[in-house]
């Protein structure tokens, strides 16, 4: 959950983003989707000192694997992927 989920997303940018348009964007959509996912949890874990959270943590770890999971089958056929309700921030 911690900033690790980062390190991938950016290698690839950084290391072949020069080399194809298509995995330049994708390392940044894989990107932006993890920088929110972030923001996402850390919301999640303070409502939890409020019991709220406990409700939310179901619904949002199933929304990151389903999403990981749709991205991944999608590049692997080379085919752009938009993950839902993330914000562009890269």
């Amino acid at each position: 959950m911690l900033p690790w989920r980062l390190v991938a997303p950016l290698a690839l940018l950084l290391s072949k983003g020069t080399d194809s348009p298509f995995l330049r964007q994708q390392a940044k959509e894989a990107l932006n989707f993890q920088l929110m996912m972030l923001i996402l949890w850390i919301i999640t874990i303070g409502l939890m000192f409020i019991l709220v959270g406990f409700l939310l943590l179901p619904p949002l770890a199933l929304f990151e694997v389903i999403s990981v999971i749709i991205a991944a089958v999608r590049a692997s056929e080379a085919q752009p992927f938009r993950y839902p309700l993330t914000v562009r921030l890269i």
